[in-house]
C-alpha cells in the first residue's frame, strides 16, 4: 500500500477528494496541517449533520493506493489540474503492512472512570481492582470513555446519587453515560440523539451490557420529566437546547453539561443560571463540564 500526501487550502479539499475518489484512492483522510501548533483550528460539527467546514485553513490530505504506480499517476494528474493551483505534493511513500486489528485495538485501553468503575473493550482483561465494569468497543457512534467529555461525564454519574432515579442522557452517541447510570443503579433510562446510527449503537451496547434503556430519536421522544439529566454534546447544541433540557428535568433534580470548552464555559453556564443554581466548573484538558441543580 502507498500513501499520497498533498498540502491544500481549505477550499481545495472538497474538489481533490472528489478527484482522489474518481483516481481510485481506497480511502482519503483530511486532517490540520498545523496540528499541534500555536496554529491549530478547532473544527467540530454535530453527528448526521454536514461538518462546518470541508477541512482546515491548511489542510493535510493523504490518500491510500494499492500500488506505487496508481499514486504517482494521481499526483501527476492532479498537478496539471487548474485547481491544484495554491496545492502542494507533500510525498508518495510505502506503507508497511501491520495487522492493522491488532494496532487498532492496542490504542484501546481499559478507562478508569473511578477506582473501582472501568471501561474496558472486549479484547481486553478486566483490571483486578475493577468491581463494576461497562464492556464498549471503538464504534461509529461517539463515547468510548477515553475523551474527556466523556471520562468527566462518567465521574460525575458515579459522584452522584443516580441509585433508584430516572436518568435522561440527551445526545447518547454509543450509550456510555445511559449504560453508566443504569450500572450503577438508575431505576429508568432513556437516551436521545438525533443520529440515527448513534440509537443503533446505544441499543447493541446497552444489549452487549445486559442493561435495560430505551433510546430515542430526538423526533421520537415521549418527553417526560427526569430526575437526573446529562448532556455531552457541542455547547453550540447546549445553548439552543437550554430551555428544553431544563424543562426536562424535574425541580430538585441534576444536571451535568460537557461537550464545552474552557472559553465557552461562562457563556454556557449562565445561559442554565436562569434555571439552574450552578456549581463551579470542572475542567479537564481544554474543556469543561458544568453541572446544578434544577430551580
Amino acid at each position: 500500500m502507498f500513501e499520497l500526501s498533498l498540502l491544500c487550502p481549505e477550499e481545495r479539499v472538497d474538489v481533490l477528494s472528489d478527484a482522489l475518489d474518481a483516481l481510485d484512492a481506497l480511502s482519503v483522510s483530511v486532517e490540520d496541517a498545523d496540528a499541534q501548533t500555536p496554529a491549530e483550528q478547532a473544527l467540530f460539527g454535530e453527528p448526521g449533520m454536514p461538518p462546518p467546514k470541508d477541512g482546515w485553513q491548511r489542510s493535510r490530505m493523504v490518500a491510500l493506493f494499492a500500488q506505487e504506480s496508481g499514486a504517482q499517476e494521481a499526483a501527476t494528474l492532479l498537478q496539471a489540474q487548474d485547481f491544484f493551483d495554491g496545492c502542494r505534493l507533500l510525498g508518495i511513500q510505502a506503507v508497511a503492512d501491520q495487522d492493522w486489528v491488532r494496532l487498532t485495538q492496542s490504542q484501546f485501553a481499559p478507562v478508569e472512570v473511578t477506582s473501582d468503575f472501568w471501561i474496558v473493550p472486549t479484547w481486553h482483561e478486566p483490571p483486578a481492582q475493577a468491581k463494576q465494569i461497562i464492556r464498549l468497543d471503538p464504534g461509529l457512534a461517539f463515547g468510548t470513555g477515553t475523551h474527556p467529555t466523556t471520562r468527566m461525564c462518567l465521574r460525575w454519574i458515579a459522584r452522584n446519587p443516580v441509585q433508584g432515579q430516572r436518568v435522561l442522557d440527551y445526545g447518547c452517541g454509543s450509550g456510555i453515560l445511559a449504560i453508566a447510570a443504569k450500572k450503577l443503579g438508575a431505576k429508568e433510562v432513556v437516551g436521545v440523539d438525533i443520529d440515527h446510527q448513534a440509537i443503533i449503537a446505544s441499543q447493541f451496547n446497552a444489549e452487549q451490557n445486559q442493561v435495560s434503556a430505551k433510546f430515542y430519536m430526538a423526533t421520537d421522544y415521549p418527553e417526560a420529566q427526569a430526575d437526573i439529566v446529562v448532556a455531552n454534546i457541542l455547547s453550540s447544541a447546549l445553548s439552543v437546547l437550554a430551555p428544553a433540557l431544563a424543562s426536562a428535568c424535574k425541580p430538585g433534580g441534576l444536571i451535568a453539561l460537557s461537550g464545552i470548552l474552557r472559553e465557552q464555559a461562562d457563556q454556557v453556564s449562565g445561559i442554565y443560571a436562569e434555571w439552574f443554581e450552578m456549581n463551579a466548573p470542572v475542567f479537564m484538558d481544554s474543556w469543561v463540564l458544568l453541572s446544578g441543580t434544577r430551580k
